[in-house]
């Protein structure tokens, strides 16, 4: 198991935080427990995306 040091909301302080055993297989889940209160902590990245407006592409002139 891999551990890091992570604070705890619920003891108030920088904890170390280890990943439990997965049931489901993944080789690196995105939980992980604190070791003295057993807190859950789930470390996934944020994927923002942003929509904005399109650039304005030139209409292209056609013959009559």
């Amino acid at each position: 198991m891999s551990e890091r040091e992570l604070r705890c909301v619920i003891c108030d302080g920088d904890m170390m935080f280890e990943v439990p055993p997965c049931p489901d297989g993944h080789d690196e889940c995105p939980e992980l427990v604190c070791t003295r209160c057993g807190a859950a902590e789930v470390v996934a990245p944020i994927v923002v995306h942003l929509w904005g407006k399109r650039p304005q592409v030139p209409h292209q002139r056609r013959a009559a």
